[in-house]
């Protein structure tokens, strides 16, 4: 009876495995399959090989200003942050002192021109007196010689001979001082005349002495630094305002002595300021530094930047700002890949491959620099392998694409 039993039961496990080995062959292969995925096969393609630089911004012209002359502050017409223009009148300082040297040094340019009047009314009379005494000479040489041949032939009296003699010596001595003293009215014009020109001098350094209370704007910008306050007493040298042209930016650069000898002025470099958001602009090198620094090692590189003067973002370009240039330094190739294939989870960064079954596999990568949409894979993957790049948001490890 048990032996019976033990057969029954053996059979009926016999039937329940061939049973079940039949519905595990019919059962089909079901593996997910998505679609409107784009693949990408990685190659390695030549890479712009950049250097990375720190520096700040800097305005192209920044001018202070400060008085040439001493005097208290009448009126300060600009905040910091004020936006001015060319011949702007900014400051205004007392030159009441300048105006006394103005009127001070025309009072002597009027006397001088009148000094010059008189002086040439002198020289006519001068002349005059010349032309009359060098007449009454000529008289008197040719009587003196006529009267001469006559002594020689004792025509005359001695008596005779003597006062016509006499009075050719008189009428010479009179020409001689008469012509003497056209000569010395003469230089005495010369006279007024480099004192006039002095006095005009005087008078246009009062002038200019006088404009130099009304401080101007010698530049388009924005006013950075007021020193200035109404009431206070200015003094040549001593600034009163500082104003830098908002239109015009550079950044100046650290750049190591070793990667100095790669960079050429006018070639172009990708700059971008942190506080302004990941934005990039294209400046050119205009300036390199010949000499470096001994402390850093490192020379001063000045980018010119794009022309701004508008909102880059929701802030403003101004100097100060921290910013990085990243210079062109050569070529070499690498794997890169699309920003939105990279699957970001913490600290780990992988892409979906695709294996010669269609299969999509997740795998670990490693990444390096950043090249604008793309960035470099230093390990995980290798030339020739297909990575999803699109339609990432379908797919899970296992799952078939086409």
């Amino acid at each position: 009876m048990i032996k019976k039993t033990s057969m029954i039961l053996i059979g009926l496990l016999a039937v329940g495995i061939h049973s079940c080995g039949k519905k595990q062959e019919t059962v089909p292969d079901k593996i997910p399959t998505v679609s409107g995925v784009r693949v990408e096969v990685l190659q390695n393609s030549p890479l712009e090989e950049l250097y990375e630089a720190v520096g700040t911004v800097r305005s192209k012209a920044t001018s202070v200003l400060s008085p040439r002359i001493m005097g208290h502050i009448l009126a300060v017409h600009v905040r910091e942050g004020d936006h001015v223009q060319p011949a702007q009148l900014l400051v205004e300082v007392d030159d009441r002192d300048a105006a006394a040297q103005l009127r001070k040094a025309q009072a002597g340019l009027r006397e001088a021109r009148e000094m010059l009047a008189e002086v040439e009314q002198n020289i006519k009379a001068a002349e005059s007196a010349k032309a009359s005494a060098e007449a009454n000479k000529a008289l008197a040489t040719s009587t003196f010689h006529r009267y001469q041949a006559l002594w020689e032939r004792r025509s005359v009296s001695p008596q005779e001979f003597e006062e016509v003699q006499a009075r050719y010596l008189t009428r010479t001595a009179e020409a001689n001082r008469a012509s003497e003293m056209v000569q010395a009215l003469l230089a005495r014009k010369e006279q007024v005349l480099s004192k006039i020109e002095q006095t005009g001098a005087e008078v246009d350094h009062a002038q200019l002495s006088v404009g130099y209370g009304r401080i101007l704007s010698p530049l388009p910008g924005v006013v950075t630094a007021k020193q200035a306050e109404v009431g206070a007493l200015a003094a040549p040298g001593v600034p009163l305002l500082t104003i830098e042209d908002d239109r015009h930016y550079r950044l100046e650069a650290a750049v190591e002595e070793s990667q100095i000898s790669k960079i050429r002025p006018g070639s172009p470099v990708r700059v971008r300021i942190d506080a302004l958001g990941q934005m990039e602009w294209l400046g050119r090198v205009a300036e390199i530094a010949p000499a470096a620094d001994p402390a850093s090692r490192s020379s001063t590189v000045k980018i010119d930047l794009p022309e701004m003067g508008e909102k880059a973002g929701r802030q403003i370009l101004r100097s100060g700002l921290f910013g990085k240039a990243r210079f062109p330094v050569g070529q070499r190739k690498a794997i890169t890949i699309p920003q939105k294939a990279i699957l970001q989870r913490g600290q780990l960064q992988e892409v979906y491959v695709v294996d010669p079954s269609d299969i999509a596999r997740l795998r670990l990568i490693q990444t390096g620099k950043v090249y604008g949409e793309r960035a470099e894979v230093l390990a995980g993957i290798h030339e020739g392998e297909r990575v999803i790049v699109e339609g990432i948001e379908k797919v899970s490890d296992g799952i078939r694409v086409q």
